[in-house]
């Protein structure tokens, strides 16, 4: 046969003839070659080590010439854990000692406004030592020592103020205002704010009304707004236009709203109102129709309820909040100021515990 001419070597004294070997492939044959002769045999896959290049070892002290037997090693400690450092959370020791609430003292370490030895704070968790590391605000150093001093010696409940005001319209809700508006704090009696340092829970913005807490309780501050304890806030919402139920059962059901996260990009993230139900409907031919409605929520994002009531077609004309977790204004008109009591901090507390453990 002809394929017989192309195989026979005698057709073909110059050429070389290559037979398979009885377990029929040529590197299986080299391989049994090398091994007779006790050379090593590197696989098609192994990575050779460059000429140079120092053996590996492993926590055991065993050398390895390539990456294939080290990763091979199963017995080696594998750890993606960072160590746990010792101290306090840097917010937390701000807000302790009344810089803001915690959620704001981390927007402050976000935008570099708080200086750890010199130095911005790149990374959270950061844990600081109170008494030796120095934390600045704009530049101005902070006493943090003196607060954790007070509350390790447990002398500092007692110190704690809570002042439950009901700002009026305008009112811009921070510490301080570059433009000179005036601010909440500025409804604080000057006997308590010349001995204490306190700071809104939560915000309200300037066309918002109705009960606002200050305070030098970081902790508690931080219980009141961060959205894992659902402290449910209470609001008396005036829209223009007569709200119908598809529009309420959409706010019921909860919509995507863009909000920046802490790296200032925006993401879409789904709200929803905790209960919303229509308190009156008022059919005005002058002053054009309006609907009164109770809003209930746990977690407030910026302008929240506006930017909701937008979304399915009702714009607001008033926003009152009338209730902090059981906390209501009982005849406390706007512009005026409370000092709470031990009663009313407990019963905050106890809303706290409520919200953080729900009854399944």
């Amino acid at each position: 046969m002809i394929t017989n001419l192309f195989t026979d070597a005698e057709y073909f004294p110059g050429m070389t003839v290559r037979k398979k070997s009885a377990g029929g492939s040529f590197t299986r044959a080299r391989r049994n070659a090398s091994a007779a002769r006790g050379a090593p045999v590197r696989s098609k896959n192994e990575v050779r080590s460059k000429p140079g290049t120092p053996e590996r070892t492993t926590g055991q002290g065993r050398a390895f010439s390539n990456r294939n037997e080290l990763i091979a090693q199963t017995d080696r400690p594998v750890s993606g854990k960072r160590p746990v450092k010792e101290g306090v959370r840097i917010q937390k020791a701000l807000a302790d000692a009344g810089v803001g609430a915690r959620r704001d003292c981390e927007q402050m370490i976000l935008k570099g406004r708080i200086l750890l030895n010199g130095s911005n704070v790149i990374e959270l968790p950061c844990f600081i030592d109170p008494a030796r590391d120095v934390i600045t605000l704009d530049g101005v150093p902070l006493d943090l020592s003196a607060t954790q001093i007070r509350k390790q010696s447990g002398s500092g409940t007692g110190n704690f103020v809570y002042v439950l005001i009901n700002k009026p319209k305008g009112m811009i809700t921070t510490a301080r205002d570059p433009e000179g508006r005036a601010t909440v704090l500025q409804m604080v009696p000057h006997s308590i704010s010349a001995r204490e340092r306190l700071f809104p829970v939560g915000r309200l913005d300037a066309d918002s009304t109705g009960l606002l807490l200050l305070t030098n309780d970081g902790d508690l501050a931080y219980q009141l707004t961060h959205p894992k304890f659902g402290v449910i806030k209470e609001y008396t919402v005036t829209t223009t236009g007569l709200a119908s139920d598809e529009q309420l059962s959409k706010l019921r059901n909860g919509l995507y709203l863009l909000t920046p996260d802490k790296s200032g990009q925006a993401r879409s993230r789904r709200t929803r109102l905790e209960d919303v139900r229509v308190l009156k409907r008022f059919v005005d031919r002058s002053r054009g129709d309006r609907t009164q409605l109770s809003i209930q929520l746990r977690e407030g994002q910026n302008r929240e309820i506006r930017r909701m009531l937008a979304r399915v077609g009702l714009k607001v004309r008033d926003l009152e909040r009338v209730a902090i977790g059981p906390l209501r204004a009982a005849g406390l008109k706007p512009g005026q100021t409370k000092l709470l009591g031990k009663r009313d901090v407990d019963r905050l507390r106890s809303a706290v515990l409520s919200a953080g453990h729900p009854e399944k």
